[in-house]
């Protein structure tokens, strides 16, 4: 996907207007508009704006990474770092026993 696909991929999900999402970011509805067809591209400050309001990583929106990770789970990462090894390792093996349970799960309800 393209960095405008990105947005209106984001703002749509988020059911926003062009000019809600202007209005947040500081701009103007044929702005976001222009950005989403790909025919102009905004200024770094204007793009992390966008990301901002949205609720992404301005990586995401330029294709660095598909992944959509939101602020808060990103914020939990950050805050995860500050604890002692011990305490990060046990939040790893938790995290990774729920994501064993979820890939269980998931294979045998497709069965």
């Amino acid at each position: 996907m393209t960095f405008g696909e990105r947005i209106l991929s984001i703002r749509k999900r988020l059911k926003w207007s062009q000019d809600e999402l202007a209005k947040k970011v500081g701009t103007s509805a044929p702005i976001i508009g222009r950005y989403e067809r790909n025919e102009i591209k905004p200024a770094i400050d204007t793009a992390k704006a966008i990301a901002d309001a949205l609720g992404v990583t301005v990586d995401f929106l330029l294709g660095g990474d598909d992944t959509v990770m939101n602020k808060e789970l990103l914020q939990k990462m950050k805050d995860i770092e500050s604890f002692t090894e011990p305490e990060r390792l046990k939040i790893y093996d938790l995290i990774d026993m729920a994501i064993s349970y979820h890939k269980t799960k998931k294979a045998y309800t497709k069965a």
